[in-house]
C-alpha cells in the first residue's frame, strides 16, 4: 500500500491550475498553426495570428491565456493500492485557491449558484476514478463559461440513428455560432445516461486534437463532422472562414 499526502496532492493540483490557464497545449498550438496555413480568408487568418500570438504573450508573461479562467474541473484517476494520508477533496480545493490566487487568475466561482454571492475560486467539480495500481494521476480542466454555456444534452430515442446524431451536434454549433470564441474544440459524449454522457463529452477535451478514437467508426465519425462543421463559414471569433472547430473528439461508454 503506498501512502501520499494530502498536501503533495494539494500542490499538484494548485502547479496544474497555473500551467492549465498559462500554457497553451501544444496540440491545441499546432492545430492554431496548421489551421492558419490553411485558411484562406484574410480576416480569418488575422484572428487565428493574434491567437497564435496571445498563446505566446501569455507564456512568456506567466499570463492567463483568456480572462475567463473558467471551472475548475479536476480528473482524479486513483490506484486501489493507494491511500491518501489527509482529505482528499480539501486537498484539491485548497489547490485551486492557491494555484489561482498565486497565478492571478480570475476568480469567478460563485457562492451559491441560485442567490449568486461574492465569486470564489473553488469548490471545483472533481471526477475521481478508482483503478489498478499505486499511483494518482491529477488532470486540471478550466473549464470555460462562456464555451460551458454553449454546452447541450439530448437523450435520443432508441430508433434514432447516426444521422441523427450528427444533425444535434451541427445544430448546436450552428446555435453557438461565434458566442464561445471559435475556433472550437468539440468534446461529445454518446451513450450511458445524462450525467455520464456529459461526464464522457468532458473526457474528450482532454485526448490530443486529431488523436482519432480507437474505434474505427467513431473516428470516421469525428473526421465527418470536422468538415461538415468546417463548412458552416463561422470561421475564427465568429469572422468567417474555414476554421470554426480544430478537432472533434468523440468517446462512448464502451
Amino acid at each position: 500500500m503506498r501512502i501520499i499526502s494530502a498536501k503533495k496532492i494539494q500542490d499538484a493540483v494548485a502547479g496544474l491550475c497555473i500551467q492549465a490557464n498559462i500554457f497553451l497545449r501544444k496540440d491545441v498550438l499546432k492545430s492554431l498553426r496548421d489551421a492558419y496555413a490553411k485558411e484562406t480568408s484574410k480576416l480569418a487568418r488575422e484572428v487565428l495570428a493574434a491567437t497564435i500570438s496571445n498563446a505566446g504573450i501569455a507564456k512568456k508573461e506567466k499570463l492567463a491565456i483568456c480572462q475567463d479562467t473558467g471551472m475548475p474541473v479536476v480528473f482524479v484517476r486513483i490506484g486501489q493500492d493507494v491511500k491518501i494520508k489527509g482529505n482528499l477533496k480539501s486537498a484539491i480545493n485548497k489547490g485551486v485557491e492557491y494555484g489561482y490566487k498565486k497565478g492571478n487568475l480570475r476568480n469567478s466561482v460563485v457562492a451559491n449558484p441560485i442567490s449568486r454571492g461574492r465569486p470564489g475560486y473553488s469548490p471545483a467539480v472533481i471526477h475521481l476514478d478508482i483503478v489498478t495500481g499505486d499511483k494518482v494521476r491529477l488532470t486540471v480542466l478550466p473549464k470555460g463559461f462562456g464555451c460551458e454555456n454553449k454546452s447541450r444534452l439530448k437523450m435520443f430515442k432508441p430508433t434514432a440513428n447516426i444521422e441523427d446524431i450528427k444533425k444535434f451536434i451541427l445544430d448546436t454549433i450552428k446555435e453557438a455560432g461565434p458566442d464561445a470564441c471559435p475556433p472550437y474544440v468539440i468534446g461529445v459524449g454518446i451513450g450511458g445516461t445524462a450525467d455520464y454522457a456529459s461526464i464522457l463529452a468532458k473526457k474528450a477535451l482532454l485526448r490530443n486534437i486529431g488523436s482519432g478514437s480507437p474505434n474505427p467508426e467513431i473516428k470516421l465519425l469525428e473526421m465527418e463532422l470536422l468538415r461538415q462543421v468546417n463548412m458552416l463559414n463561422i470561421g475564427p471569433m465568429g469572422l468567417g472562414g474555414k476554421t470554426t472547430v480544430l478537432g472533434v473528439n468523440i468517446e462512448t461508454d464502451s
